[in-house]
């Protein structure tokens, strides 16, 4: 069977000063994102309501920027004195699971950025790749997976083409194990009526990683109209925090997480 081609578009520019609290520069060379995320995903309402996409659908064929690297090109002497990291990405995944085309694209990006000695934070649901561990890479990255749960039937409502939580772990854990700096960000986290589940037992699978982000679910009615749900996200602070410093983890609780 012939290999579907990804399409293309062009942008003006991709390096951009992020305004999220615990981001620098930042470069999304994808629009669109597979996994299809019915959290609901931030970024595609955000994409929706700039008109950008239209639908769903459409969504979820992503489109890879054809001129990422002649854009890096020309940006990267603009920023570099100004770039203390870059992240890569927040409104799509650069190792979306089971796109090639795209796993290429976000290797090349993060080695060129790298060789202008510029370290990078990735974000997937998807699964690392082993040659990240190599050294052509710098040792200043940091790898981080997205980890909500690890009850499979939630994946398969919630993030239904995402990687599978044990691929997404293992990929990481073979970074770490190959002295790559690992974390993982658990946000946005779902309320017990929509799944049931030990936040400890989650966080035992992670206890590996050297910085674990954790942020609530917002943005879904379920979510926002339970009845205990501050109460809730209250005792999960106490839990994270408690867990990263028995395990000597760095934590980052997300602005308006904890009520208190």
């Amino acid at each position: 069977m012939k290999k579907k081609t990804i399409e293309t578009i062009t942008r003006k520019s991709l390096l951009y000063k992020s305004g999220v609290e615990y981001a620098d520069y930042c470069l999304n060379h994808v629009e669109g994102c597979s996994h299809g995320c019915k959290y609901p995903c931030y970024a595609f309402m955000m994409k929706k309501r700039c008109g950008v996409i239209k639908t769903y659908e459409e969504w979820c064929q992503p489109k890879i920027v054809s001129n990422a690297m002649s854009l890096l090109e020309t940006e990267i002497p603009r920023y570099k004195d100004q770039i203390e990291y870059v992240h890569l990405c927040f409104s799509t995944d650069p190792f979306m699971y089971g796109k090639a085309d795209i796993h290429d694209l976000s290797l090349k990006i993060i080695d060129r950025l790298n060789h202008a000695d510029i370290r990078c934070t990735i974000l997937t649901k998807g699964v690392f790749p082993i040659i990240l561990s190599q050294n052509g890479f710098s040792k200043k990255n940091e790898y981080g997976i997205t980890l909500v749960s690890i009850d499979e039937k939630f994946r398969d409502e919630y993030e239904p083409n995402a990687a599978p939580f044990r691929e997404r772990i293992n990929a990481l854990q073979t970074l770490h194990n190959n002295g790559r700096k690992t974390w993982v960000s658990m946000e946005p986290y779902p309320t017990p009526n929509l799944v049931e589940q030990d936040l400890e037992k989650i966080l035992n699978e992670i206890d590996f990683v050297d910085k674990i982000v954790f942020g609530r679910l917002n943005y879904n009615t379920k979510s926002s109209q339970w009845e205990n749900h501050k109460e809730y996200y209250n005792d999960c602070v106490d839990i994270v925090l408690s867990f990263c410093k028995k395990h000597g983890i760095e934590s980052y609780i997300k602005e308006g997480t904890d009520t208190r």
